[in-house]
């Protein structure tokens, strides 16, 4: 089984146990004062929960889309390895930019900062492949993709919009996977 089959395993079990159980304590809960929830476990657990069946729908799809292509490129191990560095990269890039801007103190979940971190990989190692948005649906390069959801990232963050979504850690998960890339490129990560 490959790695990727294993985390939508893992995903879709976890969304179903959070249905029934909340799991309100896995979630990326903000550091700071006496009544903060955080854990530095967080920065993990809360990649394994999702808002909204829409939220793991997208995300699941995405992690299957980009996923497969990167992890037969990289190999397992360093698949694992990058996939869960641009999870924690993106809990990290939330937590920092939400304190600076004096963000709502609210807990954070989902997959995406992975799996922008995967869309990364993907157009940067197959950048002329074709890919199609869904909504709405227009094909473009992988690596015009990447640039046109690294840009909304940017602009829908920066100006507030879409409220109750992490754009910063979309970022995030795209900065940690740039790292990883750059670490493999240098030697690291071999299979």
């Amino acid at each position: 089984m490959s790695v990727t089959q294993i985390l939508l395993i893992a995903n879709v079990l976890v969304f179903l146990l959070q249905q029934t159980s909340g799991l309100a304590g896995f979630a990326l809960w903000p550091p700071g004062g006496f009544g903060s929830r955080f854990e530095p476990w967080q920065l993990v657990t809360y990649g394994f929960l999702h808002g909204d069946v829409a939220h793991i729908v997208f995300n699941m799809f995405g992690l299957y889309t980009f996923g497969t292509a990167v992890e037969r490129l990289f190999g397992a191990r360093f698949y694992a390895l990058y996939y869960f560095a641009c999870v924690v990269s993106a809990g990290l890039c939330h937590l920092v930019v939400t304190s600076w801007m004096g963000g709502p103190q609210v807990p954070m979940v989902g997959a995406s900062g992975g799996v922008y971190g995967l869309l990364l990989a993907y157009g940067l190692y197959f950048p002329h492949q074709r890919v199609m948005l869904l909504i709405p649906p227009i094909p473009m390069s992988a690596r015009t993709l990447v640039i046109v959801f690294a840009v909304l990232s940017v602009v829908l963050g920066v100006t507030g919009s879409q409220a109750g979504v992490a754009h910063f850690a979309h970022l995030g998960g795209m900065i940690g996977g740039w790292l990883m890339i750059e670490y493999r490129k240098r030697g690291g990560g071999r299979r």
